[in-house]
C-alpha cells in the first residue's frame, strides 16, 4: 500500500537576484515518518523551509500539503527574462498560491527556528499560551461580551498539560530566555506542538547542545511524533542525531539535490562525504 504524503515538494526553485537558494528541488515526507534534510553550511536548507512555511514565495514550483496544492508559483515579471532554474513553464498556467505564515500554521504545520525564537519579556506558561490561541475558537464578539471565559480556561488547562508533559511544569513562572538552553529548544518545541500541527518542522534543533543533550533531543523527537501523531521534517547537522532517528534522508548542496536514501545508505554516498569533506586538488 502507497504511503501518504503529509508533504509534497515539487520543482522548487527560489531565486534571489542572480542568485539560486534552492534549485529545482523535490521531495516527499510520508506521514508519521521523520525525514530529513541535510547539507553543507549555505546549501539552501533552512531557505527550503522557508519556502515551505510562506516566508518566501519560491520563484518556480510547488508545495502540496494533505494532498492538496499549499504553494504555487512561476517566473513573473522581470524574473521571466532573468529566471537561471528549471521548469520555468510548467505552472505557468496553475493558479499562484503564496500563503502568509499564520495561514500555514492554520492549516498544520508548525516550525522552530535555527536560532531560538521565544517571546523575551513573556514566562514559559505565556509562550505556549499564545500559541494555544491559534486554534481559539472565539471571535471579538464573544471577547467583548466575555462569553469566551471557557474557552480561555480550556487553553490555560492544555498549555499547563503540554507544559506537564514536556518536563516544563516546574518552570511555568519563569521568563522564556532565563532558561537554560537545552530548555528553551525544548520550550520552543512545546510552543509548536501548541498549535496541534499535522507537520512539526525542526531546523537545527540540536545547535548548540553538547553530546548528551543531543542524545536526549534524538530520544526526545522519536517521542513527540508518536504521542502527538506527528510527521516531522528536520534540518540538522548533527550527523550521529540523523542516522539514529531519519526514516529518510536528503543531501542537497548549492541548493540542488545530491543524493537521497534511507540512513546507510546516505552515510556511504560519495557525493555527500564529498559536499561535507571536499575533494583534495590531487583528486
Amino acid at each position: 500500500m502507497d504511503e501518504k504524503m503529509v508533504l509534497r515538494m515539487e520543482h522548487v526553485t527560489m531565486q534571489f537576484g542572480g542568485v539560486v537558494a534552492v534549485n529545482d528541488l523535490s521531495l516527499d515526507v510520508p506521514e508519521g515518518k521523520i525525514v530529513a534534510l541535510i547539507g553543507p553550511n549555505g546549501a539552501g536548507k533552512t531557505t527550503a523551509f522557508n519556502c515551505i512555511t510562506g516566508v518566501y514565495q519560491p520563484t518556480n514550483g510547488r508545495v502540496e500539503f494533505m494532498g492538496q496544492t499549499m504553494i504555487c508559483s512561476h517566473p513573473t515579471g522581470k524574473m521571466k527574462k532573468n529566471y537561471l532554474g528549471k521548469e520555468a513553464g510548467t505552472y505557468v498556467n496553475q493558479k499562484i498560491e503564496d500563503p502568509t505564515p499564520d495561514h500555514v500554521v492554520q492549516l498544520g504545520i508548525a516550525r522552530t527556528f535555527q536560532n531560538i525564537r521565544l517571546w523575551k519579556s513573556m514566562t514559559v506558561f505565556e509562550n505556549v499560551l499564545v500559541a494555544k490561541h491559534m486554534r481559539a475558537k472565539q471571535n471579538v464578539f464573544s471577547a467583548i461580551f466575555r462569553a469566551n471565559a471557557k474557552e480561555e480556561a480550556r487553553m490555560r488547562e492544555e498549555t499547563m498539560e503540554l507544559l506537564r508533559e514536556q518536563g516544563l511544569d516546574q518552570y511555568k513562572d519563569e521568563i522564556a530566555t532565563s532558561l537554560p538552553y537545552g530548555l528553551q529548544r525544548r520550550l520552543e518545541i512545546a510552543r509548536a506542538l501548541a498549535t496541534e500541527p499535522k507537520l512539526l518542522l525542526l531546523d537545527e534543533p540540536a545547535a548548540g547542545m553538547n553530546p548528551q543533550e543531543t542524545l536526549e533531543l534524538a530520544q526526545y523527537i522519536q517521542e513527540i511524533r508518536d504521542t502527538h501523531h506527528l510527521t516531522v521534517f528536520l534540518i540538522e547537522h548533527h550527523m550521529d542525531l540523523v542516522m539514529k532517528i531519519s526514516d529518510y534522508i536528503y543531501v542537497i548542496d548549492f541548493g540542488s539535490e545530491i543524493a537521497r536514501g534511507v540512513p546507510k545508505a546516505v552515510q556511504s554516498n560519495k557525493r555527500v562525504i564529498e559536499a561535507y569533506l571536499g575533494v583534495s586538488e590531487d583528486e
